[in-house]
């Protein structure tokens, strides 16, 4: 009797093991899909039905597929040799390298856009280094300078996407290859093309849907109104025309475009990881000769120059301005930081239960609907039950959460899904409880995604101006809004300076997390 006691037993915590982490993903999708869905339909309610497109929304939805398409293909491209090298090279400063190749993607938009152009404009140093030489000089503005800023801003993500699918390989996988002599093509066929079939598709969609709702960039950057994406349409239509109609249509259009591009992601990206191995430290016996090291070192060197030559830029325009803060800037970093730490939070709670069960697709949804919608919906929400102004924190990290999701469940599905098929039937056999196949099998494997993840989310949160601008009142700005508020009273130094801290607080949010997740593991 014993013996079946037991067996029933085991059976009962495996039956546990599937069901109970089931549960809890369906009330984290029930959550997002209600904190995303209902601000649209209080747009809606507020319109009172679907507007009409206007006269040039038809060509601003081709640019906006034409440059998504441009700059998701591009970065993705650019990003295989870079990781690549990145993997199979180390040296001195490499994992500094790594952290500050990512600072890109954590900048707050308008502080990037400035970067850029100090390099790229009129006056930078690129124009000034071809008239020097003679050359033909080259702009910035149009979709040419759109694409750049977008590879700028996505390049240091798919980087980093691609070299967690590079250390996912088992060590014991490469040395079998080099055991069996493999050339360079054959090695690259049988190990690092399955690899990048399985994660490129995702890092692909999520760049595309992030371009899809371009906003600052195509306003900076576009050069007229033929540079006009869907999400600018989406704030003509709000700001100018208070078309809520219209702008839920638009919101809509860009939330199908963005949810097509996460099937196809997924329905490409679906195949199986290479197993567990012994978490070795991975030692690459290819590439050692001459041409691959130089080919290695000339995509690395120029992938840092030309994603930190705009951050020194930044910084070296910033320095004088730190000493002009005045005390309403200290505060408002603070209340940034508060946003911050709070999104991180809900935003990993929502992903560890949607990464185990394929809710990568729903997640999407946070950065596919537009935040201007998300923003005026929420607002219309809350008037009737409190002051929306006294909300505005507590809305603004709820959103950040939500837009930041994508980005997390791209970075731990692939790990989660790799961990679920390698150990949950050694899980059901040793009776695991949920909570003990959480704490003792799941956290510990996803602890370098879930760093990256975590610093990705705070950054993000920390240099966004999205709902806070309509929110806010003057005692309750974030940094960012403070940046926009200083620019806007013409105290440009004292703008650059605010930026300074902005990017160092945001910079500095990514590292903390995301080496608390690298500490004594191999990056």
């Amino acid at each position: 009797m014993a013996p079946r006691i037991v067996a029933l037993t085991a059976a009962g915590q495996g039956v546990a093991l599937i069901v109970a982490p089931r549960v809890v993903a369906l009330i984290a999708a029930l959550a997002v899909a209600g904190l995303t869905l209902g601000p649209v339909g209080a747009v809606l309610l507020r319109a009172g039905g679907w507007g009409a497109l206007g006269p040039g929304d038809g060509q601003a939805l081709r640019f906006t597929l034409v440059q998504a398409l441009l700059s998701a293909g591009v970065s993705v491209a650019l990003a295989m040799p870079v990781a690549r090298g990145l993997a199979r090279r180390r040296f001195p400063g490499r994992g500094a390298l790594v952290a500050l190749m990512g600072a890109p993607f954590i900048l707050p938009v308008i502080v990037a856009v400035l970067g850029l152009i100090a390099v790229f404009g009129q006056n930078g140093l690129v124009n000034g280094a071809l008239r020097a030489l003679g050359l033909p000089e080259m702009t910035i503005y149009g979709i040419h300078g759109v694409v750049l800023a977008h590879v700028f801003f996505n390049l240091p993500l798919a980087v980093r996407l691609l070299l967690q699918g590079w250390l996912a390989i088992p060590a014991e996988r490469f040395r079998l290859a080099a055991s069996l002599g493999l050339t360079r093509g054959a090695l690259f066929r049988v190990l690092e093309l399955p690899m990048l079939l399985r994660i490129a598709p995702g890092a692909f969609a999520v760049i595309f849907v992030i371009c899809l709702s371009s906003f600052a960039v195509a306003l900076t950057l576009g050069g007229g109104p033929k540079a006009t994406t869907v999400e600018l349409a989406i704030y003509q239509a709000v700001r100018f025309d208070f078309d809520l109609g219209r702008a839920a249509l638009l919101s809509v259009i860009q939330l199908a475009l963005a949810l097509s591009a996460g099937l196809v992601a997924l329905k490409l990206g679906a195949g199986s990881g290479f197993g567990a191995g012994l978490d070795r430290g991975v030692t690459r016996w290819d590439g050692q000769g001459v041409w691959a090291r130089s080919a290695d070192a000339l995509w690395i060197v120029l992938a840092a120059l030309f994603l930190l030559a705009p951050l020194l830029m930044v910084g070296l325009r910033g320095l004088t301005g730190l000493v002009l803060l005045g005390p309403g800037t200290w505060i408002a970093a603070g209340h940034s930081v508060s946003v911050a730490l709070v999104s991180t939070a809900l935003c990993i709670l929502w992903a560890l239960p949607l990464a185990t069960r394929r809710g990568e697709l729903l997640g999407l949804a946070g950065i596919a609907l537009s935040p201007l919608v998300l923003g005026t919906g929420l607002f219309l929400i809350v008037r009737p039950f409190a002051n929306p102004f006294a909300l505005a924190l507590p809305v603004t990290a709820l959103v950040n959460a939500l837009v930041s999701l994508p980005f997390a469940l791209r970075i731990l599905r692939p790990e989660a899904e790799a961990v679920r098929a390698d150990y949950r039937r050694l899980a059901q056999a040793l009776g695991l409880t949920p909570l003990a196949w959480l704490r003792l099998v799941l956290l510990p494997r996803l602890r370098r995604p879930l760093g990256f993840a975590a610093g990705l989310t705070a950054a993000l949160s920390m240099g966004d101006l999205g709902v806070i601008a309509l929110f806010a009142d003057p005692d309750r700005a974030t940094l960012p809004l403070q940046v926009y508020r200083l620019m806007g009273s013409y105290q440009m130094a004292a703008a650059a300076g605010a930026a300074l801290l902005l990017l160092i607080l945001s910079f500095g949010a990514f590292w903390m997390f995301d080496r608390g997740g690298r500490v004594n593991a191999d990056t």
